[in-house]
């Protein structure tokens, strides 16, 4: 049986802004796991180990713009798996763009972009973790 653990897994290619998102969810709740991914590759494999150990992450963060495969390919994988799409995905980018904006609605997969300011990262993971990893 496969459960959802108190764990995110932060998708994104620029490690300043995983350390970023670290810091903010270890500030709003210090017991919560954070794993890493650098790209959409990294994170299907972690996906993939999760679900055969039975304990999925309770929220994916995921930027768009990433080496290997990106994060629209990621969702694209992610979606087709009955059990890993019910993960919580967050598109969680700097991007701007229409199309991604589009192609996340097409998803089902909120669109967020970040924000610039440590303060507006913490506001955005408290309400994310508070929808989606209570």
């Amino acid at each position: 049986m496969l459960t959802l653990r108190r764990t995110v897994l932060c998708v994104d290619d620029d490690p300043d802004d995983q350390l970023m998102v670290l810091d903010s969810i270890k500030a709003i709740d210090p017991t919560m796991r954070v794993a890493s991914a650098l790209n959409g590759v990294e994170a299907l494999r972690f996906l993939e180990e999760s679900k055969q150990r039975g304990q999925l992450p309770c929220l994916v963060l995921m930027d768009i713009n990433m080496p290997l495969m990106d994060g629209k390919q990621a969702i694209t994988h992610i979606k087709k798996d009955k059990e890993l799409d019910r993960v919580p995905v967050v598109m969680f980018t700097t991007s701007s763009s229409a199309v991604d904006q589009t192609f996340c609605e097409l998803h089902g997969v909120p669109f967020i972009t970040k924000p610039i300011s440590q303060r507006g990262l913490e506001e955005t993971v408290k309400r994310l973790l508070h929808y989606y990893a209570a």
